[in-house]
This record gives structure tokens, C-alpha cells and sequence, in this order.
């Protein structure tokens, strides 16, 4: 089992205070705090390692190309995939599922076409759609949610047609923390030869995620909500699509060949990885993975499961609050109301207790729309977050109640 102790001595911005009080850290969902082993490792690359990958022939550029693609085979590993050929680094989330909502989006999807999403989604995994549609002339299909905020599993069937060509769905709701049943839906959609984009954002660092017994198309994550840095992120998609898909971007390193009258592309990945790389970031995130990969992904899910239960439980026993998303398969995400109280007004008498969560729409308005609100309170925890943390949140909503409610 996990030595939480230990493992928030891993995390030095955790000695904070805040406003006089010690940090309670509750918006991982936002964005993870980094362990020191991250953070060491970038620090090493700026001061001793620094060079340009895939180009240079000395020292310090070869190394560093021996480290970048040395995290893309963590990655192979840690998610199961079956080829380096399969992972392009991209800047995070939002840029793989716009890689592909372009390159996909304009080979594959005509005017009259349909896309699948979900009424559940992140902006990021729903805006590119909506803008591909309207470029398109194709339709958004948007399913919907039953009472308890699983997804509507029937409406996906009735959605299937011959004009759909992609189903793309988040694995866990970063709103609801519904972890959603994507295996079943992948199943249904390729019964019908249609490809399916998973938004892993909010899921691959909850749980053992596995491209082999998922059987997804395409499958997407960023490194800062996974204890790794900033501008980092990964695009997973089987090898016959990056076969046929168009590149994203043009420019350098994504060449084979230049001349003035055409230009040739790199194998894959390269092909997809324009530019300058984030090399440093993907270093860092490969670390990020090897420090998971100690812990164990089973233990951390199942520690933080046993958060969750506890908030629950002590939700359960506050008077005048709401909970959204009471699901049965649920990550540890914990998004609420206080009767008479303003989202925000919440979020900021915590912070002057210390205690940092997410106010707002979550950057899911359809969703809050859907649901007739116009924003949550949001606490999502960690691996680092103890017991003591998630009681301290709930002493903070009672003060909250007792001061404006």
C-alpha cells in the first residue's frame, strides 16, 4: 500500500501555506502538483543537458534525443500500445484531440457526415467537433445522461448510423467523475466500422489504462494533470489511421525530404511532431511515468477510491449541500453546491482557509446548461491527499454555511 507520508514528502510545494494555514491541495483536476523526481529532471536538463533533439550530431543533442524517445517508449509501455510509431508528443490534450478533429476531421468527414459526442465533454473535446461540423456541413449528435449522470447507453444506438464516421467520448467526466463505459462503446461503434477517439485526461491517472484491451482508435492525455510538466501531452492512435492521416502542421522535423518543387514527410511519429519538439517536457513527463509506475496504478486507484468514499460519506452528513454525479463508477472528483450560496463565494472562503478547489463551469458549459447551473464547486483528489485533508475540506463548508448560508 502507499506510504502517503512519504509520497507527500515527494512534493515539495505541499509546505506551503496559504494564507497563514497549510495547503490543502483539492484542484488536481485542473492540474497535479510535481514530484521532486520531475522536477529534478527538468532542472538537469536546462543546466547540464539543453540541446535541439533529432538534429544535432554532438554531445548534448544526442543525449537528448536518447531521453525524448526513450519517454515516448515509456509511454508505449505504461499505456500498452504497441509500437513508439503509435505515440506523437503533442503540447497536451487540447492539441491531440485538434490534431486529430483536423487531420481526420478533413480526410475523412464530409458534408452530411455525422460526429458522435457527449453532452458530458470538456471544451476541448467538443469545440473542435462543433467547429469541424460547421466547416463541414456534418451534424454533432450529442447524447445524453441518465438521472444518476451515467451516459445514456441506448441513445449511442440510436445515434449509429451509416453517416456517422467518429464517436468520441471521455473515459471520466472531469465534472462528474463518472467514469463512463468506453470498452462498450468502442465495441458498439466498430460493430459499425466506426472509429472512436477517448479523451484520457481524467482518467489515465486514476487507473491502468490499456490501448490493447480498450481497442480504441484514438486516445488522449496530458502531462501537467499527471504529476508531469506543463505543455506536454500525448496522442495514441493505431498506425493505420497516422497512415492515412494528413499531417497537423508543416515545418521541421516532420520532413524526409525538401525541395522546391514537393516535400516528403517523416515516418511516423515524426511526421506529427512539427517543429522544435518539447523534448524537455516529454523527458519530464517520461519521469512523471516511471513515478507512477513505482507506486503502482492499482494502489493509487485504490487509495484514492477510499478518499472518495470518505467525501461521500461526509456529504452525506451535511445538511444544505448538493452533490453532482452519484454514478456507482465514479473517480475521485466530488462536484457540489451549498443551498444559497454562489459557486464562487464558496471557492474563495476556502482559499482563505487554505483549502484550493475548483469554482465555475469547469470548462463544460453544456454540461452545466444540460444540468440548470451555472457553475460547481469542485474538489478532486490526488495521490497525495490524505484523509485529514478531505475532513478539512468539509470543516471549511461548514464555515462557509455558517458564514453566508
Amino acid at each position: 500500500m502507499l506510504d502517503i507520508q512519504k509520497i507527500r514528502s515527494d512534493f515539495p510545494i505541499l509546505s506551503t501555506t496559504v494564507c497563514g494555514k497549510p495547503l490543502v491541495y483539492l484542484d488536481n483536476g485542473a492540474t497535479a502538483q510535481k514530484p521532486n523526481v520531475v522536477i529534478d529532471t527538468i532542472n538537469r536538463l536546462h543546466t547540464r543537458q539543453n540541446a535541439n533533439i533529432h538534429r544535432g550530431v554532438h554531445y548534448l543533442s544526442e543525449a537528448c534525443t536518447e531521453e525524448y524517445e526513450n519517454a515516448r517508449r515509456s509511454v508505449v509501455t505504461f499505456i500498452n500500445a504497441n509500437s513508439t510509431r503509435e505515440i506523437v508528443f503533442t503540447a497536451g490534450t487540447t492539441a491531440a484531440i485538434n490534431l486529430v478533429a483536423s487531420s481526420f476531421g478533413d480526410e475523412f468527414v464530409q458534408e452530411g457526415n455525422e460526429i458522435i459526442v457527449t453532452i458530458m465533454e470538456h471544451h476541448s473535446n467538443f469545440v473542435p467537433w462543433q467547429a469541424l461540423c460547421r466547416r463541414k456541413n456534418a451534424r454533432l449528435r450529442v447524447v445524453d445522461l441518465t438521472g444518476d449522470g451515467d451516459l445514456d447507453l441506448e441513445q449511442f444506438q440510436e445515434f449509429i448510423g451509416e453517416k456517422t464516421r467518429l464517436i468520441t467520448v471521455a473515459q471520466t467526466s472531469n465534472v462528474l467523475g463518472t467514469v463512463n463505459p468506453v470498452s462498450d462503446i468502442i465495441k458498439l461503434a466498430h460493430s459499425y466500422n466506426i472509429p472512436v477517439l477517448v479523451d484520457g485526461a481524467q482518467s489515465v491517472v486514476h487507473s491502468k489504462i490499456d490501448m490493447q484491451a480498450l481497442d480504441c482508435d484514438f486516445f488522449t492525455f496530458s502531462g501537467h494533470k499527471f504529476y508531469g510538466p506543463t505543455g506536454i501531452g500525448v496522442l495514441y492512435a493505431k498506425e493505420k489511421w497516422l497512415d492515412v492521416m494528413p499531417p497537423y502542421q508543416y515545418g521541421g522535423d516532420m520532413v524526409a525530404t525538401v525541395t522546391v518543387e514537393d516535400t516528403t514527410f517523416a515516418d511516423l511519429p515524426l511526421k506529427f511532431e512539427a517543429g522544435t519538439a518539447n523534448y524537455i517536457g516529454a523527458i519530464g513527463l517520461g519521469a512523471a511515468i516511471g513515478y507512477l509506475e513505482g507506486l503502482g496504478m492499482e494502489n493509487i486507484q485504490q487509495y484514492e477510491q477510499e478518499l472518495l468514499q470518505l467525501a461521500h460519506k461526509l456529504a452525506d452528513e451535511t445538511a444544505g449541500m448538493t452533490v453532482y454525479g452519484r454514478t456507482k463508477r465514479k473517480a475521485g472528483i466530488l462536484s457540489f453546491l451549498l443551498d444559497g450560496i454562489h459557486h464562487y463565494d464558496t471557492g474563495m472562503i476556502l482559499d482563505k482557509m487554505g483549502i484550493a478547489v475548483r469554482t465555475g463551469h469547469l470548462c463544460a458549459e453544456p454540461l452545466m446548461t444540460y444540468m440548470g447551473v451555472t457553475g460547481l464547486v469542485r474538489a478532486s483528489f490526488g495521490l497525495y491527499n490524505t484523509k485529514e485533508e478531505v475532513q478539512a475540506l468539509f470543516d471549511g463548508i461548514k464555515k462557509v454555511q455558517q458564514m453566508l448560508g
